[in-house]
C-alpha cells in the first residue's frame, strides 16, 4: 500500500517579527511545503498577533503557499481583507460566528478554505461542512499560545474525522496543529493526517531543513 504524501508546513507564531525576513529566507530555501499564518483577534483566543497588513507586507518576500488561520470570533468581516493581502488557503473555526457563510466567501474567491475544530469541539461538528471544504484542521492544544503539549486524547478524534472525510468520497486533507514534532508527527500520520503544521519545535533545530525532511517522513 502506497504511503500518502505528507505536506508540511511552518507556524511563524512564535518567531521573531523584528527579524521576519530572516525567518522567511529560512523558510524559502527549506523543503517546507507552506507557511502558516495564525490570525489572533484577543476575543476568541486570549492572545492577539497581527493582520491583513503584515501578510500583505511580508507576501513580496516569499513564494510559498500562505496558509492564514483565522482564530476570530466573527471571521466573515476580514475574509476578503486576507484575500486581497495574499493569502492562498484561508480557515475558519466551527465555533466561529457564520463560519459556514465565511467558508463559502473564502470558496467564492477562488481560495483554498478549511474549517477548523478547537480540542473540546466533537468531530460531529465538521460533517456539514464536508461538501465544500478544502481541508480539516484539529487543533491539538488550546489555540492562542506556541510551544504547548501535543494533546494525544485528540487521535481519537483525527482518526474519526479521517474516516468521515473516506466516506465523503472528496479529496480532503487532515491538518493537525500544535505541539508537533517527531514523535506526535508520526502518532499523527498513523491516525490519518497528511497535513502537519509545525512551529515552536521546528524553529529550535540546528539543522531545520533537515526537521523538515525528517516530518515529511512520519
Amino acid at each position: 500500500m502506497k504511503k500518502n504524501k505528507v505536506l508540511v508546513g511552518a507556524s511563524i507564531l512564535s518567531e521573531d517579527f523584528f527579524d521576519i525576513q530572516k525567518t522567511l529566507k529560512k523558510i524559502n530555501s527549506s523543503d517546507l511545503d507552506f507557511v502558516h499564518l495564525d490570525v489572533m483577534d484577543g476575543v476568541f483566543v486570549p492572545n492577539i498577533s497581527f493582520g491583513p497588513a503584515f501578510v500583505k507586507n511580508i507576501r513580496p518576500y516569499s513564494k510559498k503557499f500562505f496558509d492564514v488561520h483565522l482564530m476570530l470570533s466573527d471571521p466573515i468581516k476580514y475574509v476578503e481583507k486576507f484575500v486581497e493581502a495574499g493569502a492562498d488557503a484561508i480557515s475558519v473555526h466551527v465555533e466561529a460566528k457564520k463560519a459556514l457563510q465565511s467558508i463559502k466567501l473564502i470558496k467564492s474567491f477562488g481560495v483554498k478554505c478549511g474549517i477548523v475544530l478547537n480540542p473540546k469541539t466533537s468531530a460531529k461538528k465538521i460533517k456539514k461542512y464536508l461538501k465544500i471544504v478544502d481541508y480539516v484542521m484539529v487543533m491539538t492544544v488550546e489555540p492562542g499560545f506556541g510551544g504547548q503539549k501535543f494533546m494525544e486524547k485528540q487521535l481519537g478524534k483525527i482518526s474519526k474525522i479521517s474516516d468521515m472525510i473516506k466516506k465523503s468520497g472528496r479529496k480532503i486533507l487532515l491538518s493537525v496543529d500544535g505541539g508537533i514534532n517527531l514523535d506526535t508527527a508520526k502518532l499523527s500520520v498513523k491516525n490519518g493526517v497528511n497535513v502537519l503544521v509545525c512551529g515552536s519545535f521546528l524553529f529550535k533545530q540546528k539543522n531545520f531543513n533537515d526537521t523538515v525532511k525528517k516530518l515529511k517522513l512520519a
